[in-house]
């Protein structure tokens, strides 16, 4: 497309279609898990109180109990989608994600920490979680950093950060009284049950302020799949690019885990599948984005409905398919001789 003021933007018409389709997915999803639970609402009644003409008791339901929930499910799926594309374009490397390279588990040692040493409040907890977070992204790239950052070198040193932590997670439950332990398993399980403003309006600040500056590096990040050296020739400032995209996915990873916990392997599994409807090269940050709001809204209506009332943590869920989809990859990394 080109503008009559000399500005062309180049739409791939498939990634369009598939970003719609996803993001229609998602809140379809959404207004359908607004009316899951002990007090069933309808589809169309649960969207006409979101549009402000349900009853009394349908209103306090939907915008007071459920609404905060979806947001947070939308927001989550959405950063940890946004962050894994990040992570696997930077390493080019599919299993380059938040889950594999330690990030996440970096996240989870920060908020342990508060709730172990410090028995701390939620906010505690969740400042807590950013700064593990953003510790770990820093350690994992100085000790990557050889005249540069190399994809698998990036991956081998995250895998190995991630054996640490978790090892240090484990001390810390060990460490734990009671209460505090069954909390602190509970977050590291990864669960949306109980959510509300609190974790709403932090997440999404960080995604309003770093979403725009992740997608404004779209090019440069397709780019830098192409090799370094090449990316030096079309102009592209490969080092900064590369932090400023490695922090702003730690900060995505980051404030997404201390919302919701450690939910396993939506950053991994949605930039693949992305890809793959879309069927275009590069990052696919947008699409990647939609499918992990889509994914994670619909696997938490999934565990309401198979589960019912023993409310299993989302986390359960993703971590099981999740899990499937990375033995499933493994495997397809080593026929075609890349692992």
């Amino acid at each position: 497309m080109r503008t009559r003021g000399g500005l062309s933007v180049r739409v791939d018409v498939r990634a369009s279609l598939v970003g719609l389709a996803l993001t229609t997915l998602a809140l379809v999803m959404g207004v359908v898990l607004i009316g899951t639970g002990d007090y069933p609402i309808g589809f169309a009644d649960a969207l006409r109180t979101l549009l402000g003409d349900g009853t009394m008791a349908q209103d306090y339901v939907v915008r007071e109990l459920r609404l905060p929930r979806v947001l947070v499910a939308l927001l989550v799926g959405a950063a940890l989608g946004l962050a894994g594309a990040v992570f696997q374009s930077l390493a080019r490397n599919p299993l380059g994600s938040p889950d594999v390279i330690g990030f996440g588990q970096g996240s989870a040692a920060g908020a342990l920490t508060v709730i172990v040493l410090f028995q701390g409040t939620s906010a505690q907890v969740a400042a807590g979680a950013v700064l593990g977070g953003l510790l770990t992204g820093l350690a994992v790239y100085a000790l990557a950093w050889r005249r540069g950052i190399q994809g698998y070198r990036l991956v081998l040193v995250g895998i190995g950060a991630a054996a640490m932590l978790s090892a240090v997670n484990g001390y810390l439950l060990t460490k734990a009284e009671l209460v505090d332990a069954a909390r602190a398993v509970v977050w590291l399980t990864g669960s949306l049950n109980g959510r509300d403003g609190d974790q709403v309006w932090p997440l999404l600040l960080v995604c309003a302020v770093l979403a725009p500056v992740v997608i404004g590096h779209a090019r440069a990040l397709r780019m830098l799949e192409l090799g370094d050296d090449s990316a030096y020739a079309l102009g592209v400032r490969v080092e900064r690019t590369r932090l400023v995209m490695l922090l702003a996915a730690v900060l995505l990873t980051a404030a997404a885990t201390a919302a919701a916990g450690p939910v396993a392997f939506v950053a991994l599994t949605s930039p693949q599948l992305a890809r793959r409807l879309t069927r275009s090269p590069g990052p696919n940050l947008l699409p990647a984005a939609c499918m992990g709001a889509a994914l994670l809204v619909t696997a938490d209506w999934g565990t309401q409905r198979a589960f019912g009332a023993d409310q299993l943590p989302v986390g359960v869920l993703t971590g099981m398919l999740g899990g499937t989809y990375l033995l499933w990859l493994l495997v397809a990394e080593r026929r075609a001789g890349r692992v």
